[in-house]
């Protein structure tokens, strides 16, 4: 029997500032080799694996780099579902359960986009051995076997076998504990981590939601089916789907429902919440520490220290967490990683654009970076991949000059279109429809320096766009 994975990709990742941002999380960061935890996420449960094609429910601000991160490891999706705003767990598991071919194999299996597990054929072979509790019914959770007092973790107690291979019944969900009763759990055994990865049929899902929230049900329903499609996406009924309550899977099903079952795994799993847990998942020398990047560490005990800009030079500290990018640092000791996205806050509070964009901003068309900020002018990095185009669009409030240093950029301005090779430059001045295009096979840099009154990313008047923007 196949399954249909469904991978929540919602998350903002704050604690992972300053590499996780708003238009970049924490899900589509390298941590652990050449993919990103969401790519990791969908190799997981590909279709070779006796899976069908998964279903992606994410951020509409996210869908550009949702489809490329596919697209670069060969996974076709069943669809990727756009929510116009964040709703929580259980209003997405409902929509993506709405869009299952209901039947005798609507099985799916619900996996957060951010986790990592090291032990994936394991994770597979208890998936396999879940598949009879689903289809007599039951609403299937995994729960970690804990190997430490953890109070970053909701908790679930088990129950009694039910004789369906693995699954034990459900005794109780139990909310963050405090450490004594942490410790405890630990002591006592029969308390697993709340992993928020879940196994059902979608029909069943679908039947206890509406019976325990028929609220939730009615919105996603017709939210759902007012959808459009648009280009390789589902976009969601705005005003139906706003309507739903904020809520997760937890709350709102899984600790109401009668036929609950939770299978206990040990796969190596790690919701990589913050800058402590990514640094006990990462390789270490003989100090204790995590170097990434250009890192000196003198007399450096057990720190993380990931340096992506340049020269770090650590004496005399330990268990620190260092992180340096362009436009921001973080220092902290690893007892205060949770307070990061307290940091975060005051980032969001003062209106700075360091907690929603990279130095290097990704666009579907390629990328672009700032290299310099003054008072009237702003100096841009633009690379656009082979065969990709801007959308043809106007500024009110500033010009543009471009220089291509790479590759061959076909220019519309106005009603002109010409062709610049390395070294040649043009202008475009403010209130001009403009373009910029790369035909060629190879990729296409350009250095953009843009002068005015006001140098937003929201001056943008756009005519024309192949990505539907």
């Amino acid at each position: 029997m196949k399954i249909t994975p469904v991978i929540l990709s919602g998350g903002s990742g704050t604690r992972l500032w300053p590499l996780s941002r708003s238009l970049n999380p924490k899900q589509f960061l390298d941590f652990l080799g050449k993919n990103s935890l969401f790519q990791k996420a969908a190799l997981r449960v590909r279709n070779d694996l006796n899976f069908n094609n998964p279903i992606i429910v994410c951020n509409n601000e996210h869908r550009f780099i949702t489809a490329e991160e596919l697209q670069n490891v060969g996974i076709k999706p069943k669809s990727i579902i756009l929510e116009p705003v964040g709703r929580n767990t259980a209003p997405a598991v409902a929509i993506a359960a709405l869009n299952v071919d209901l039947g005798d194999e609507d099985i799916i299996l619900v996996m957060p986009s951010d986790h990592i597990i090291l032990e994936e054929e394991k994770f597979i072979n208890h998936v396999q051995k879940a598949i009879k509790a689903a289809t007599e019914g039951y609403l299937v959770t995994f729960g970690i076997i804990p190997d430490r007092a953890e109070t970053g973790y909701g908790y679930i107690k088990q129950g009694k076998k039910i004789g369906l291979d693995e699954a034990l019944t459900v005794d109780k969900f139990i909310e963050k504990p405090q450490k004594e009763t942490a410790t405890k759990f630990l002591q006592d055994g029969g308390y697993l981590w709340n992993s928020g990865i879940f196994m059902f049929k979608a029909s069943t899902y679908l039947e206890i939601l509406q019976e325990l929230q028929p609220e939730i049900f009615e919105y996603c329903m017709n939210s759902y089916e007012n959808s459009a499609k648009d280009l390789d996406f589902v976009r969601l009924e705005k005003d139906n789907f706003e309507r739903c309550p904020n809520i997760s899977i937890d709350y709102a099903v899984m600790e109401k429902a009668k036929k609950v079952a939770v299978v206990p795994i040990e796969v190596g799993w790690s919701d990589v919440g913050n800058w402590q847990a990514i640094s006990d998942i990462s390789e270490k020398n003989a100090e204790g520490n995590s170097l990434i990047g250009d890192v000196i560490s003198l007399k450096t005990k057990n720190s993380y220290i990931n340096s992506r800009n340049g020269l770090v030079a650590t004496i005399g500290v330990e268990d620190l967490i260092v992180i340096t990018l362009k436009d921001a640092t973080l220092i902290a000791h690893k007892n205060n990683a949770q307070d990061v996205k307290d940091v975060v806050d005051i980032l969001k509070n003062n209106k700075r654009e360091e907690c929603n964009s990279s130095p290097k901003t990704l666009r579907p068309w390629g990328s672009f970076e700032t290299i310099d900020l003054g008072d009237r002018f702003k100096v841009k990095r633009i690379t656009v991949k082979s065969g990709a185009s801007l959308s043809l669009q106007m500024h009110h409030h500033r010009a543009e000059h471009w220089v291509v240093v790479r590759g061959e950029a076909v220019v519309t301005c106005d009603d002109k279109e010409f062709v610049l090779n390395e070294d040649q430059s043009t202008y475009i001045p403010i209130g001009k429809k403009h373009r910029l295009e790369n035909r060629g096979n190879s990729v296409l840099e350009i250095i953009e320096v843009q002068t005015g009154s006001y140098l937003g990313e929201d001056d943008i008047v756009r005519f024309s766009d192949i990505y539907g923007r």
